[in-house]
C-alpha cells in the first residue's frame, strides 16, 4: 500500500485540488483508493458533496479513539466516493488535535498506526495536509512511503518551494522517515513568460525528482470542485481531467520498478540554487506585469474603480446588507452567467466572480451551488461570522453581495454553511494567527 502526503505549507497552491483529483483518478485506473482528509478546513468532503451536518464522526475521533481508551476504527467514519474511492472526512475538530494529544507517547504516530489495520485493503491513500506545519502534518509524514510537493510556477511559489523541502528535511530526519519526495508543478499558465521560465529552471534543477506531468491551470477543475465533483466525473474530455489521468498514470508506472529517488536531504541541496534562480527570473524580467510588481513589493492588489467618480466622504462604519431589491439590481453592472456549462463561462469566471470596487462600492460575488448560507466576515466588521450576508442570486448558484467601504487595506474570509474559508477567487491572500490564510484587498478611492 502506497500512502502519499500532499503537502506544502504555502496555502493556495492547490493541495486539496491535486488531492482529490489524484485520488479519483487512481480510482478509475482500477486502484482501491483511501482519501484522507487531515485538514480542520475539511475541504475534500466540501470538493466531493459530502454533507457536513452529516459527518458525525471524522477522522479526528478515530485519531484520538486509542488515546482515550475507546477505540474507534476507521471503516466507521468512511464515506463511499465511487467504486474504488472511499473518503475519511475532516472535521475543525482537527484543529484541536494537537493540544488534546499533549502528553500522549506516539502520539505522531497516530494516523500510521491507524492505517495499519488497512494495509492490504488499499492500493493507495492519498492524505491532503493542513498549510501548515504542526502535528497532523508531522503524523501524514510519519505514515507516508511517498511526498508530493505541489508548486505554482509563480516568483513567490518558487522561493516557497527551499522553504518547504528544507521544512521536510527538519522533519523527515526528526522521525527518521526515508520518504520519495517529488516536485508537482501545479496551476501552470503556459501564456505567461514567467511560468515558462520557472518551469524549465525547476524541471533543470530538480530532474528526476519532479514529475513529468504538469496540472495546467484550468476553469473546469475549479467549478468542478463547487459543484461538489472531481474533474473525472464534471468534465471527463476535460484538459484538468487528462492532466490528472497522466499523473495518476506516471505515479503507478514507477511502481516496482525499483525506482527510488533521492531523499529529502538531497533536495535540500539544491535550495541555494533555485532560490538564487527565482531572484534571476525576476530580475531578468523584460515586462513585468503591475500585479508581480506588487506582489514583488508585497503589497496587495489595489482594485481600480471601473469608472472614476467624484470622491465621496469616507464612511466611517460598514453599510449594512443593502436590501435584496438594490441587490438584484447591482448584479446587472457585471456579466451574467445563465448556465454555469455555457461556452462562454472559461472567459468570463475570472472577470464574474472575485472581489471588484464598482464606483464607490465593492461587490463580492462567488459561486456556491450547494451552499444554505454565504456571509463575509472581515476587519471591517470586527469578524462577525453572520453579520453581513451575501444573497443569491436565483438558482443559479451565485452569491453576491455590495458594501461601501472606506479607502484602505482589509482582510477578510467567507464563511460558507458556518465553515470559514478563504476567497477562492481572490488570489492575494496572507497568513493569519491561526495558520490559515485570509483573503486581502485594498479599496482605492
Amino acid at each position: 500500500m502506497r500512502t502519499i502526503a500532499i503537502v506544502n505549507q504555502k496555502g493556495g497552491c492547490g493541495k486539496t485540488t491535486v488531492s482529490i483529483n489524484l485520488a479519483s483518478a487512481l480510482a478509475e485506473l482500477g486502484k482501491r483508493t483511501l482519501l484522507v482528509d487531515s485538514d480542520p478546513q475539511s475541504h475534500c468532503a466540501v470538493g466531493l458533496a459530502v454533507p457536513e451536518d452529516q459527518i458525525e464522526q471524522s477522522i479526528y475521533d478515530v485519531l484520538i479513539s486509542n488515546s482515550r481508551g475507546e477505540p474507534i476504527r476507521l471503516k466507521e467514519i468512511l464515506w463511499q466516493i465511487g467504486d474504488r474511492l472511499e473518503l475519511a472526512p475532516a472535521s475543525i475538530d482537527l484543529s484541536a488535535f494537537e493540544q488534546q494529544m499533549v502528553g500522549i507517547m506516539e502520539r505522531e504516530s497516530c494516523l500510521r498506526n491507524v492505517l495499519a489495520e488497512v494495509k492490504g485493503q488499499y492500493d493507495y491513500v492519498v492524505i491532503d495536509c493542513p498549510p501548515a506545519v504542526g502535528l497532523l502534518t508531522f503524523n501524514a509524514l510519519r505514515a507516508s512511503t511517498d511526498v508530493i510537493v505541489p508548486v505554482e510556477t509563480g516568483y513567490f511559489a518558487l522561493h516557497g518551494l527551499s522553504k518547504q523541502l528544507e521544512t521536510l528535511n527538519i522533519l523527515c530526519k526528526r522521525c527518521s522517515q526515508k520518504v520519495n519526495v517529488l516536485v508537482l508543478a501545479s496551476m501552470y499558465d503556459i501564456r505567461t513568460k514567467m511560468a515558462r521560465e520557472i518551469l524549465g529552471e525547476l524541471r533543470n534543477h530538480f530532474g528526476d525528482k519532479m514529475f513529468k506531468t504538469v496540472v495546467n491551470f484550468n476553469t473546469k477543475i475549479k467549478e468542478a470542485a463547487s459543484f461538489g465533483q472531481p474533474i473525472s466525473e464534471y468534465d471527463p474530455a476535460s484538459r484538468g481531467q487528462v492532466d490528472f489521468r497522466t499523473l495518476a498514470e506516471e505515479l503507478i508506472s514507477a511502481e516496482g520498478k525499483g525506482e527510488h529517488h533521492e531523499m529529502v536531504n538531497t533536495l535540500a541541496g539544491q535550495l541555494e540554487k533555485i532560490s538564487s534562480t527565482a531572484d534571476e527570473l525576476l530580475r531578468e524580467a523584460k515586462t513585468v506585469s503591475p500585479l508581480m510588481e506588487r506582489r514583488a513589493a508585497r503589497e496587495p492588489v489595489a482594485i481600480s474603480p471601473v469608472e472614476p467618480q467624484p470622491q465621496k466622504p469616507a464612511i466611517a462604519a460598514v453599510t449594512p446588507a443593502v436590501e435584496p431589491k438594490k441587490m438584484q439590481k447591482s448584479i446587472e453592472d457585471i456579466p451574467k452567467i445563465e448556465k454555469p456549462n455555457s461556452a462562454t463561462l472559461n472567459e468570463k469566471l475570472s472577470d464574474y466572480y472575485g472581489v471588484t470596487q464598482i464606483n464607490d462600492a465593492v461587490m463580492f460575488v462567488s459561486l456556491y451551488p450547494h451552499a444554505k448560507d454565504v456571509y463575509i466576515a472581515g476587519d471591517f466588521n470586527s469578524w462577525h461570522p453572520t453579520k453581513t450576508k451575501m444573497e443569491k442570486v436565483g438558482g443559479s448558484g451565485i452569491w453576491q453581495t455590495k458594501l461601501h467601504l472606506p479607502a484602505g487595506k482589509y482582510r477578510y474570509r467567507l464563511v460558507v454553511d458556518g465553515k470559514w474559508q478563504q476567497d477562492p477567487y481572490n488570489e492575494i491572500t496572507e497568513m493569519n494567527p491561526y495558520g490559515d490564510m485570509n483573503s486581502v484587498l485594498e479599496v482605492k478611492k
